[in-house]
């Protein structure tokens, strides 16, 4: 009888550690990520590993990291890895940020040079606990990079800095090829995915940017947190007239069981359907597909 017991509650065990990990709704067939290879790969692979280089590339374990790189593009993130916000899609660690590292634009800058980089992609956490939220380092870094690599192209992908004009005057003012500022969702999802963020904000970040002679702006929107088909098309209608020249499309895959759960899986039909909607639309360029990210072929989009 107690072995009997013992068994049974082995067995409950086993069960209800197998009922935790049902939050992951099983992948679909079109979702496979391809191994990264390559020479150009293995070269920049060897590169990061050396030399402890922080990309958000292998950091976040990027789907499309060699295809990326085997076009000599690649992601960094600054401001360090904790983020004032909560956003519940994200990966980024939230809570209090360590203080401001003033080396760091060299640093990236270095690393972007040891890796012979030819487009850069930089990101950051959001940093509302600082005055100038973070627009100080992000000038500086993007000086620092030019100055040790002549020649690259750079986009930067900035958070929303509160629509503080003065803070966006600060990215303006070194002119990055590109300025990206992600919409992520649709209009009635924003406050659950973007629990600080307000979806008009970052729609008139986007109209100040480009009213304030940026020559390229960008954004991105992720599927699969419930969405309907007509909040998608009206959320690339508004980015369209904010004046947005490039949209990514991708699907949202959850990091954590901690974090929101994909409500649904969009087939790669949907994905050319809204692309051929923002294309007729005016944008330049789109990339929509179930594994495209943010920084996705990012160094075709300065053209």
């Amino acid at each position: 009888m107690e072995t009997q017991v013992l068994k049974s509650a082995k067995s409950s065990k086993k069960t209800e550690s197998l009922n935790s990990f049902q939050s992951f709704k099983k992948k679909p067939n079109w979702i496979r990520v391809k191994l990264p290879v390559g020479k150009k790969y293995s070269n920049l692979r060897s590169l990061v590993d050396k030399y402890k280089l922080n990309t958000i590339c292998s950091s976040g374990s990027c789907p499309n990291m060699g295809e990326c790189w085997g076009e000599g593009t690649a992601t960094f993130m600054i401001l360090g890895n904790i983020c004032t916000r909560s956003c519940g899609f994200c990966g980024v660690k939230t809570g209090r940020p360590d203080s401001v590292d003033w080396e760091e634009p060299e640093k990236v800058a270095k690393s972007i040079q040891i890796m012979n980089i030819k487009h850069a992609v930089i990101t950051s956490v959001d940093r509302d606990d600082l005055t100038d939220m973070g627009s100080i380092i992000w000038a500086e870094t993007i000086k620092s990079i030019r100055r040790l690599n002549p020649g690259i192209t750079l986009e930067t992908l900035i958070p929303d800095f509160q629509g503080i004009e003065k803070h966006l005057d600060r990215i303006i003012a070194v002119k990055p090829e590109v300025i990206s500022h992600n919409i992520e969702t649709v209009e009635r999802l924003t406050r659950e995915v973007r629990i600080q963020a307000r979806y008009s904000r970052s729609l008139d970040v986007l109209k100040y940017l480009k009213a304030n002679g940026v020559n390229r702006t960008k954004s991105g929107l992720m599927l699969g947190f419930g969405e309907r088909e007509d909040e998608v098309i009206k959320t690339i209608h508004d980015l369209r007239n904010a004046n947005v020249d490039v949209l990514t499309i991708g699907q949202y895959l959850q990091p954590s069981k901690k974090h929101l759960q994909v409500k649904n899986f969009i087939n790669p039909e949907t994905f050319k359907k809204y692309e051929t909607i923002a294309l007729d639309l005016g944008f330049i360029h789109v990339e929509s597909g179930p594994l495209v990210r943010s920084s996705y072929k990012a160094q075709k989009h300065i053209h």
